[in-house]
Order: structure tokens, then C-alpha cells, then sequence
């Protein structure tokens, strides 16, 4: 399960720098601060699902995106 957490957060952080994102415009969209973004991304922090379809709209993608692990199993 560890794993799994852990390719979600790799997939969000792989997303947000193909779009040339900062840790800090998201955690500004996402009205925390850009250390709490930065823990979500590493996978310290739990993220709800309703958090978790806010980063996908922010980020422009489809949530299945950012929780397929067979990507990330693949990189």
C-alpha cells in the first residue's frame, strides 16, 4: 500500500513538472502552504479523494491518470 501512496505521489509531481508547475502555484490554488504541498507530493500526507480531484482539475488531467500505479511501476 506504501507503494501504491507512493506512485500517486510520483504521478502528481511527474504532471505538475510537465506542465511547469511550481510546488507553489499549486499550493496557492489549492490554499496551503507550499510545505503542506510539498508533503503531499513526497507522500507524508494523506490526501482525500475530494483533494486529490482538486489537484487533477489544477493540473488539467483525469484522475485515473495520477492513481494508475502500473505507470508508475513502468518509470
Amino acid at each position: 500500500m506504501a507503494f501504491k501512496v507512493k506512485a500517486v505521489a510520483a504521478n502528481i509531481r511527474n504532471k505538475r513538472e510537465e506542465l511547469n508547475y511550481t510546488q507553489e502555484y499549486l499550493a496557492a490554488k489549492l490554499s496551503i502552504s507550499q510545505n503542506a504541498y510539498s508533503k503531499i507530493e513526497l507522500g507524508y500526507t494523506k490526501i482525500t479523494v475530494e483533494r486529490l480531484f482538486q489537484i487533477a482539475e489544477i493540473l488539467e488531467t483525469d484522475l485515473m491518470e495520477l492513481i494508475n500505479t502500473d505507470k508508475a511501476e513502468a518509470a
